[in-house]
């Protein structure tokens, strides 16, 4: 090839090595054979990335080509990328299988153990088993590997045998142009063995079916969206695999009264309307049990108060968070006649305060008093 590598990749002489991978990646990408099948131009181009790569990304022959050209490339002995197996092997150093393809030492064994399946299970739980934590058992139902074949899937005595189409690697290899291919082999299914006496237990997948009890503890502070993971609880591997996981996602109930917004507890607290004018001491129910809370006199519908470390626990044990009360002023329904003529009697003796109401009816708005009139303005 005569052409100049660095113009074929489309980097400058004094491109770095990660700025010489990236253009080739691109390169690679665009010219693929397989996104443009039958085009011998593309194919063309593929070729010469792939020598351009293979030289400009080697620290000794690119301080060859930079110094002496072709020339001396070829006078170190360097007479191209190769054969379709090499350049793929360059390519498998950038794509790994994005292709489908790859070399035989990235081929996955067939034969290696298979870890389990990780499960989940969603827990529902009280909004107070998750202010202060608890215990419970659940029931699982998942594949643990067979105790009969040991995870093999081949019944005692037996073994499972070699596949003969793709000869144990699970892949079969398929010439595509130039270079090959490789794809699951649709005999044994990429296990690469086939078992011809399978397990009586099992049926042959080295997994059966059974239910398990499990314990969960958890702690106090959890909510909505919390999960947990025990090791080993999930699906048995297969042929020595470890087993997967189990994932608990938990989900809390809302309370009746109480609200939750991470480590603060929020309560809305009802208070008559005498007791907010003239002050008292009532006892308020908290997660962690009954506790004093004093209302000033004066205190109206909507105000707030707070109760130090009433709230949530901590998941990290930094300690607890607040409870927030609101006070609702109750206004007082279904009066009897003496209850109206005391409320009468104690609003005639209110004296009017200075304020809004004052300003409102005694203040100059600029205007005179005009009695409303409905209908159309003329």
């Amino acid at each position: 090839m005569s052409r100049d590598y660095y113009e074929i990749l489309g980097v400058p002489v004094e491109a770095s090595a990660a700025d010489i991978k990236k253009s080739y990646r691109k390169l690679a990408m665009k010219y693929h054979p397989d996104r443009n099948p039958g085009d011998t131009e593309a194919e063309s181009m593929f070729k010469e990335a792939a020598e351009a790569y293979e030289v400009l990304s080697d620290v000794q022959k690119r301080r060859i080509y930079d110094t002496y050209g072709h020339e001396g490339l070829k006078s170190s002995g360097y007479s191209g990328p190769g054969t379709a197996e090499d350049i793929f092997s360059s390519i498998n150093d950038l794509f790994g299988d994005l292709f489908g393809f790859g070399g035989r030492s990235r081929q996955r064994d067939p034969n290696a153990p298979v870890p389990g399946d990780d499960l989940r299970y969603d827990m529902e739980i009280s909004f107070m088993d998750a202010v202060h934590g608890t215990a419970k058992e659940v029931e699982v139902t998942k594949r643990e590997t067979c105790w009969t074949c040991e995870g093999s899937g081949a019944r005692p005595g037996y073994k499972p045998q070699v596949c003969p189409s793709c000869r144990g690697r699970g892949q079969v290899i398929r010439s595509q142009g130039f270079f090959q291919v490789s794809s699951t082999c649709p005999q044994c299914h990429g296990a690469g063995r086939i078992i011809t006496d399978p397990c009586s237990d099992c049926d042959g997948s080295g997994l059966v079916n059974k239910t398990k009890t499990v314990s969960i503890k958890i702690p106090a502070g959890v909510d909505t969206g919390a999960r947990m993971r025990l090791r080993g609880e999930g699906e048995g591997g297969r042929r020595g695999g470890p087993s997967g996981d189990l994932y608990v996602v938990i989900h809390v109930q809302p309370h009746e009264f109480f609200q939750r917004d991470g480590q603060i507890i929020y309560l809305r607290y009802p208070v008559s309307m005498v007791k907010a004018a003239l002050g008292c001491e009532v006892e308020v129910p908290t997660v962690h049990g009954k506790v004093m809370l004093k209302i000033p006199a004066g205190t109206q519908s909507g105000e707030h108060f707070t109760l130090r470390k009433e709230g949530v626990q901590s998941l990290r044990g930094t300690g607890k968070g607040d409870m927030v009360v609101e006070v609702q002023v109750q206004t007082p329904v279904k009066l009897t006649k003496h209850q109206k003529e005391l409320l009468k009697e104690f609003d005639e003796h209110c004296e009017e305060e200075e304020g809004f109401l004052s300003r409102l009816f005694h203040g100059n708005f600029g205007q005179s008093s005009k009695k409303h009139q409905s209908g159309d303005a003329k």
